[in-house]
Order: C-alpha cells, then sequence, then structure tokens
C-alpha cells in the first residue's frame, strides 16, 4: 500500500475500530468485513434509493447459500478446516456481492439500468481496499495469523462476486447467469452456491417472495411511479397524464410478462447448473432446497400473473401489491 493509502487508511475503518487491529480468529475478520459492508450498504441504500438490493436482500442471499451449502456438505471430500473456511467466504460473498449499486443516466420515465459488470467489478474494489487494510492491521502483530484472508481467499471472494453478473437470454425473454456455464475450468463452489442462492427466491421461497423481489426490483428501477402511488393519484392518472399513464402500464407489463419468462427459465436451466454438484446431493437440492421450482409453480405464476395487453395499470400495480412494499 502507498504513502497516501497508509495516511487515509483510517477512513477504511469502523468507527471505534482501533488502529491496530490484533486478532488470530478468521471467523472474527469475516464478522469485521461483513459489518464494514453492511455499514456502507447502508448508505448506498439511502443514497441511490433502493429497494430490492437491500439489507434483506443480502441477509436471503447469505441464508439460501448456507442452505444450499448445508445440503452438499455432507457429499464434499474436504476436511473440516476446509468446510468451515467455505461457510465463511460465502457469508463474505452473500453480505457483499451487491455492495455498490451503479445506474446508466437515464431518460426521465425509462426505467434506470445498470451496465453489466460495472456494479460487481466496484463492489469487488471497495471490499478488497477494505480488506487490505484490515490484513495489514492483523498482520502487523503476527504475519503469519490465521486470521488473515489469503490470496485463495481473495480469488475465491472475487469469483464469486463476478459470477453473479447477468446476462439476457433473448429466446428464453429471461436472465441468466454465463458463470455457471463456464467449463474451462468450471467455477468454485462458493462462487456457484453464491449465483444460485442470489436468482433463488422462486425456488427456495416460492411465488409470494418471488413476486415480492419483482415489485421491489420494479419500484428500484422505476421510481417515477412512487410519487403516483404514495399520492394515491393512480386513480386519475389516466385522466391528468394519459401519457403517464401508459408509459408506467407498459413498462409493468414488461415486468410481468418477465415474471413468467424468468420463472420457466429457472425450471429449464436448474438441473444443469446444480450438476457440477456431488451427485448424491441433486436430489437433496430438487426436492427439498429448490422444491418450489416444479411444473406446477410455473403453471400457477402463468395463470395468476397479469400479462394481458389490456390490463388497467390500476390492476398491474395491485398485483404487485406497491402500496404495502412502500409501507
Amino acid at each position: 500500500m502507498n504513502s497516501h493509502n497508509q495516511k487515509n487508511s483510517h477512513l477504511h475503518q469502523l468507527p471505534g475500530e482501533v488502529e491496530l487491529y490484533i486478532n488470530d480468529d478468521f471467523t472474527i475478520s469475516v464478522e469485521r468485513v461483513n459489518q464494514f459492508v453492511l455499514a456502507e450498504f447502508e448508505h448506498e441504500v439511502i443514497q441511490k434509493q433502493l429497494y430490492y438490493h437491500t439489507k434483506d436482500h443480502l441477509i436471503a442471499v447469505q441464508q439460501r447459500a448456507q442452505l444450499i451449502f448445508q445440503a452438499i456438505r455432507p457429499y464434499l471430500s474436504v476436511d473440516i478446516k476446509t468446510i468451515k473456511r467455505m461457510e465463511l467466504l460465502l457469508d463474505v460473498c452473500a453480505i457483499s456481492h451487491d455492495l455498490l449499486q451503479i445506474f446508466i443516466p437515464h431518460e426521465p420515465h425509462t426505467s434506470r439500468r445498470r451496465q453489466a459488470g460495472v456494479s460487481e467489478n466496484a463492489s469487488v474494489v471497495k471490499l478488497f481496499d477494505y480488506i487490505q487494510v484490515l490484513n495489514q492491521q492483523i498482520s502487523a502483530s503476527n504475519p503469519d495469523s490465521t486470521a488473515l484472508f489469503t490470496d485463495l481467499d481473495l480469488a475465491i471472494i472475487q469469483e464469486a462476486i463476478i459470477a453473479t453478473i447477468c446476462d439476457y437470454d433473448t429466446t428464453e425473454q429471461a436472465i441468466y447467469q454465463p458463470s455457471l456455464y463456464d467449463q474451462n475450468p468450471s467455477i468454485s463452489l462458493v462462487a456457484r452456491i453464491i449465483t444460485l442462492a442470489d436468482i433463488g427466491s422462486l425456488g427456495m421461497e416460492g411465488i409470494g417472495s418471488y413476486n415480492r423481489e419483482g415489485g421491489l426490483l420494479f419500484l428500484e428501477e422505476n421510481p417515477d411511479i412512487i410519487p403516483i402511488i404514495q399520492n394515491q393519484s393512480v386513480g386519475t392518472l389516466s385522466r391528468d397524464n394519459p401519457e403517464l399513464y401508459e408509459n408506467l402500464r407498459q413498462r409493468l407489463l414488461r415486468r410481468t410478462k418477465f415474471q413468467v419468462n424468468f420463472a420457466k427459465s429457472r425450471l429449464n436451466r436448474l438441473l444443469n447448473e446444480l450438476s457440477p454438484f456431488p451427485v448424491a446431493a441433486i436430489p437433496i437440492l430438487t426436492q427439498e432446497v429448490f422444491k418450489y421450482l416444479n411444473l406446477e409453480t410455473i403453471k400457477e405464476i402463468e395463470a395468476a400473473t397479469r400479462t394481458d395487453a389490456e390490463t388497467p395499470l390500476e390492476v398491474l400495480i395491485s398485483f404487485f401489491g406497491f402500496e404495502r412494499l412502500l409501507k
């Protein structure tokens, strides 16, 4: 670290953190990192007006990741020390994978978007800046401390966060994570678990959670609808501003259609994405962990989701329960 970074290393510290951090327990190091990320993320949520990418999402991904890991853990041919390390790295990756959200400038009354990979790479840089400071504080006391993040740890964390980058399949009209299909070499178990957990709400938690996430994501990407809902002016919008009424209606229709297409895509892709896990764990993953991802669920989503081209804006808003989500 250069002299400029040394002078400003205190900027990476949590309130009350001493300059020299003495620790020989990697669990405590992980806790420190997670505390830092969550504190920074609170500012990001407020500054960027985030509704989907919140602490709730990070905790949900963390919990899903641990459920997936517990399903495959009995079938891993590694020692208990490696198992524990993987669990801790999963927590770091889950908590930090959405640390920064960087939106592309957009025109009024259009959805705001993120350029693929920009937020993820920026999240890695910010996270690693803090870990570098933490490692230096630990090694100042004990260069051989087991609490240090190793180069392998950092490689796994970076791979896992970058692996959550999504692309769009024009045939399925849904997003997917290309990293899950890399074979030369295949991504690590930690990275695979994080990617599956990140988009695992439907399969692991069911339709209610899935639609709630869809609604929150729409609010985050279309904040111009929020004052209209909060001011209860939806009922008069078609008369007061018919152009905006239709604009919002079309955006919401695209979202409902995406909900159906993405659900179908998740079912179509799941077995392939699970295949690198131990064979004995696959039935547990499909029947117990991703237990909602089946044809019955897809049929229920198709039947309940309002995708008809003539669906009024009021009905679409009601479908996602925006008033409830904004309370």
